[in-house]
Order: C-alpha cells, then structure tokens, then sequence
C-alpha cells in the first residue's frame, strides 16, 4: 500500500512515529501549503518519503500514489477526499469524515462509482479493547443506562476566549467540542449499539461554535449521554451499565488502553467487588491498529469490509449533524 499523505499538522506527525512499524505500507509522497514547504522537505528527508508536493492536484498525478491519507483540517476533508476517489485513489480520512452527512453520503456513492476503497481513520473502531468489549457486552444483561465523558481543556481556549478565531472554535472549519472530542464517544457507542432513535445536544456555545455540550441518544430499551468539552475538564470516564453488571473505562475512545468489568453481587457473572482490569492492547501506538486493518483492507480489495466501516462512518455522521441542528450550530458547510 503506497500511501500519499495530505496535511502536515500534528496528527500527520503522530501517524510518523509509528508508519514504519505497519507492515505492507510505503510512505511515498507528502503534500502541503506552500506556506508548509519548508516543513514537509524537512519531514520528507526525516521519514524518507520519496516526493513531497504543494498542490494535491499535481500529487494526484504521481502514479506511485495508490492511496491517499486526509489528514488536514475538518472542513477540507470532503474536498480532498472527492479529489482522490476522482483521479481513482483509494482513500483513507481523519475523523471527523465530513462536516455533514450530505457530503458523506456524496463520497460514499462516488467511491463506488469509482470502485476504490474509501474508510475513516478512526482508531475507536480497530482497536481490541472495543472489539473484545462488545463480546462482553452479552454478559452485562439488558443494557440500561450508557454514558462517555470526554472533557480536556484546550490548550487553545484561552486564545479563543481572548477573541482569536482559531481552527478548533471555528464554525467555518467545521470545528467545536462535538467534532473533535465527542465524535469518539459517539464512535464507540455507534460501534458497539448501531443506530439511535433520537438525538438531542444541549451545548455551550460561544461565538457560533459550541464550546462542550451533553449529547443524549435514546436507544428505546436504554439511554445514553455523551458529553464533550474543551472549555472544562473532568477525569475521562465512560460507563456501560447493564442489570446484571456493567463495564467502565477511565481512557478516552480513541485509545481505550484497559476497562473493568462489575458485575453484581450474587449474579452468576460475579466478579471481585474491586473489578477485574482486563487489557488486551498492547504497546502500539493508538492508530496502529487501523492502519494494520487499511493495508489489509486495500490489498485485498476486500470492499464489504469497507462498506461494513462507512456504515459506521454514516451512522455517526448522521447523529453529529442532527445534534448541531438540534442545538443550533451551522458550519459554512451547510449553506
């Protein structure tokens, strides 16, 4: 899998620190700004990346190129993404996919006209904590109450509140509390539960974008909240509580390091009262996991697979745009 890569913020060094490690992928090209040239020379020579480029459109044209990695901000995502499936790349996106679901329901259809694979680099949906958490999920009895708390100050809001117009507060770069850390809570419930009902946000908002919020889904035979902040912060907790017992995480979605399974007194599932941690991820970096999957994914042309991960991707999609409709929250990507 000979992967060029767009963007060169901080997620795209993250991805450096471990590509190397997944095997069957070749880092072959890196695209950025002019404004970025300098840089990506400098990341291109640091991970022997062959070519680097300042315009996606020539990049496009490298035949050495088979799939191309999203990697730049929010509202830029469905503009890149349809650039690639258009000159026949395979296409693997950040989180979150799309700003709405128009335009992810757009791509997904276009990726099939165009037959390349196209998914969401999303670590919640690969990783083995969440793949071994939903084969547990049976012994937890009728699922009653859901909740998923991600709360991290940002290291931006002061600026924000300052009056600075920054990318992650920013309604016309598809930003806000929602997108950026919710997003995973919404990923995971999505990956182990499928479809809501209903969907309610009541959040904080401040100039146009929302700041943290309470997302409620009802399920019909269970409720779950998710919340999201990045003007506060609270230990990361998330609690899936069944009658018969429930499991707790104390990481975020998007690494999932551990979780502890409760189970109630005198129930045939008794467990130590203190809870049994149990981990089965290993040292690798969070998205290493996904990115196994995409090689394998891609080399194989294993398209259901692939159909299986966007359904996902709609799902939650689907709930993120009905939440900023029920709050009032516009990008310019709506208009």
């Amino acid at each position: 899998m000979k992967v060029g890569i767009v963007g060169a913020g901080m997620i795209v060094h993250d991805f450096l620190t471990f590509a190397h490690e997944v095997t069957g992928m070749e880092l072959v090209a890196l695209c950025a700004t002019p404004a970025e040239k300098e840089k990506i020379v400098e990341m291109c020579q640091a991970n022997n990346i062959k070519a680097h480029y300042t315009n996606i459109d020539v990049m496009l044209e490298d035949s050495e190129v088979e799939v191309v990695y999203v990697a730049v901000p929010n509202h830029l995502h469905y503009e890149m993404c349809k650039k690639a499936i258009l000159a026949g790349k395979h296409v693997i996106c950040e989180k979150p996919f799309t700003s709405n679901l128009k335009e992810l329901e757009e791509l997904v259809a276009l990726a099939d006209t165009n037959k390349v694979i196209m998914v969401e680099a999303v670590s919640t949906q690969y990783l083995p904590n969440t793949l071994k958490i939903k084969e547990l999920l049976p012994t937890l009895g009728q699922i009653k109450i859901v909740s998923a708390n991600y709360s991290q100050y940002s290291s931006r809001y002061d600026a924000f509140k300052a009056g600075e117009v920054l990318p992650a507060f920013n309604p016309a770069m598809s930003g806000g509390a929602l997108m950026d850390l919710n997003i995973y809570n919404i990923n995971l419930v999505v990956a182990l539960f499928g479809k809501p009902l209903n969907v309610n946000y009541e959040a904080n908002i401040q100039r146009g974008i929302d700041t943290s919020g309470i997302l409620t889904l009802d399920y019909d035979s269970f409720k779950c909240v998710c919340i999201g902040a990045k003007d506060c912060k609270a230990p990361v907790a998330t609690n899936i509580q069944g009658d018969a017992g429930c499991i707790t995480i104390s990481t975020p979605a998007n690494s999932l390091n551990g979780f502890k399974v409760l189970m109630n007194k005198g129930s045939a599932k008794q467990m130590n009262n203190e809870g049994d941690e149990v981990s089965y991820n290993n040292d690798k970096h969070r998205m290493y996991h996904e990115f196994v999957e995409f090689v394998k994914m891609i080399d194989e042309k294993d398209f259901t697979r692939a159909k299986k991960m966007q359904e996902i991707s709609l799902i939650t999609i689907e709930i993120a745009t009905k939440a900023r409709q029920s709050a009032g929250i516009e990008f310019a990507a709506d208009k």
